[in-house]
C-alpha cells in the first residue's frame, strides 16, 4: 500500500545539501511549494556552503549540516530536530549520506526519486517515488517532487536574497564601470574535467576589452588551482581588462557581482546557474556534461555546446546512444571549445539582451 501524500501539508521538510548550482536549481521547486500552501512551513536541510549562498531566503526555514563534521554532525543534527515531524519529507539529494541523515528524521511519507534517477539505493530510503520523466533538466526533476504533490503553478521563480553589503562588496570592486564576470574554474572533483583554457578565456576578454569596453572579472575560490589558472588568465591580457577577484569575495559577494554583470561566462559549475537564478544574461561552455540536462536554464540557447562532439571523439558513440547524464571524462574534451565559438554567443546574448531592452523601453517616437 503506497504512502498516501498530503493534501494540505502544514510542514515540508526538503533536504538538500548541495552544490551551489543545485540548490539554485532547487530554488524553483521551493516558490512553487510557497505559492500553492502559503501558511505551509519549510524547512531546508542544507550544506554549510550552500547555505551562505542562499541565507536570507524567504519563507524558508533553514538547519545546517556540515558536511564534513561527519556522523558527529548527523547526531547534533537529529538532536535539533527530534520534536519536529515533517508531513512531508522531500530527499532530493541522490547520495548514501544524505540518505544515512535522513534516517534520523520524522516523516509522515518520504518522496525521492524513482529507481532510474535515484543513486546510491535512494529508492530503499523512500516511501513513494516520482514518475519517471526520462531526459529531465536537473531544474525540472527537483520540480517533479512539487508535480508529484499536486502543484499547479511550476513557473521558476527565484527572488535570491543580495544584502546591501554584498552590493557594496561588488561595488568596491567593479565601481560604475560595465564588466563580464567568469569564473573559470569548476569544482576540481576526481576526473571532473570542465575546465577550459586559460587562452580561450583571453582571447574572449581582449575582444570584450578592445569591442565594447567591458572589463572581465575572475572569481573563484582561493585555491591554488583557481589563483594559478588566474594567473595565466591575467599574463594573456591587458592588465587594464581584468580584475582578480578570485578568492577575494563572500558567496553574497559573488551574488550581486553576477546581478550587475553585462553576461557571465564559464563552464558547469555554481556561477552559471547563481546567474541563470539572477536573470544575468549567461554563456555557459559545455563539453563534459550535457547543458540539456544541466545548462543555465533559461539561457541554454546560448550555450557553447561541444557535448555530442566530445561524446563521439571520446566515447565513440552518438549521442542517442549514451545514458540520460553520461558524462565524457577525458582531459582534452573542453578544448573542442574554440574563442570564436564563445565569442559569437557572448556577441548573441549581448543583442539578445538589448533587443529585450528596446521592447520593454521603446524610445518616445516624436
Amino acid at each position: 500500500m503506497k504512502h498516501p501524500l498530503p493534501a494540505q501539508p502544514r510542514h515540508i521538510g526538503v533536504l538538500r545539501l548541495s552544490a551551489l548550482g543545485d540548490v539554485c536549481n532547487l530554488v524553483p521547486t521551493v516558490r512553487a511549494l510557497q505559492r500553492q500552501w502559503p501558511e505551509a512551513r519549510i524547512t531546508w536541510i542544507i550544506g554549510k556552503g550552500e547555505h551562505s549562498l542562499l541565507a536570507g531566503l524567504s519563507g524558508v526555514e533553514f538547519v545546517v549540516y556540515d558536511k564534513g563534521s561527519g556522523l558527529s554532525g548527523m547526531r547534533a543534527l537529529w538532536r535539533e530536530l527530534a520534536d519536529t515531524r515533517f508531513d512531508v519529507l522531500l530527499h532530493m539529494q541522490q547520495a548514501l549520506r544524505a540518505s544515512v541523515l535522513s534516517l534520523g528524521l520524522k516523516a509522515d511519507v518520504r518522496v525521492g526519486y524513482d529507481k532510474a534517477r535515484a543513486k546510491d539505493a535512494q529508492h530503499w530510503f523512500t516511501h513513494r517515488q516520482l514518475a519517471p520523466h526520462p531526459r529531465a533538466h536537473v531544474l525540472e526533476s527537483f520540480l517533479d517532487f512539487a508535480r508529484l504533490l499536486g502543484v499547479e503553478d511550476l513557473t521558476p521563480r527565484w527572488d535570491l536574497s543580495i544584502p546591501p553589503s554584498a552590493h557594496d562588496e561588488a561595488a568596491s570592486l567593479t565601481g560604475e564601470s560595465p564588466y563580464l564576470l567568469t569564473s573559470p574554474c569548476a569544482n576540481p572533483r576526481l576526473r571532473n574535467f570542465r575546465n577550459w583554457s586559460a587562452e580561450g578565456y583571453a582571447a574572449v576578454i581582449e575582444h570584450a576589452w578592445t569591442q565594447h569596453g567591458f572589463r572581465t572579472v575572475l572569481t573563484g575560490g582561493g585555491s591554488t588551482q583557481e589563483r594559478e589558472m588566474g594567473e595565466r588568465i591575467q599574463a594573456l591580457c591587458q592588465p587594464e581588462a581584468v580584475i582578480d577577484a578570485i578568492g577575494g569575495t563572500s558567496l553574497k559577494g559573488l551574488l550581486a557581482l553576477i546581478a550587475r554583470a553585462r553576461a557571465v561566462i564559464g563552464p558547469d559549475s555554481g556561477p552559471v546557474h547563481m546567474a541563470n537564478a539572477l536573470g544575468a544574461p549567461v554563456v555557459g561552455l559545455y563539453a563534459t556534461t550535457n547543458p540539456d540536462r544541466a545548462g543555465p536554464y533559461c539561457w541554454r540557447d546560448f550555450v557553447v555546446d561541444r557535448y555530442p562532439d566530445a561524446v563521439r571523439s571520446y566515447l565513440h558513440k552518438d549521442l542517442e546512444e549514451v545514458p540520460w547524464g553520461q558524462r565524457v571524462r577525458h582531459p582534452d574534451a573542453m578544448s573542442l571549445i574554440d574563442a570564436e565559438d564563445v565569442i559569437e554567443r557572448l556577441e548573441a546574448v549581448l543583442r539578445h539582451v538589448q533587443a529585450h531592452k528596446e521592447r520593454e523601453f521603446p524610445a518616445d517616437e516624436t
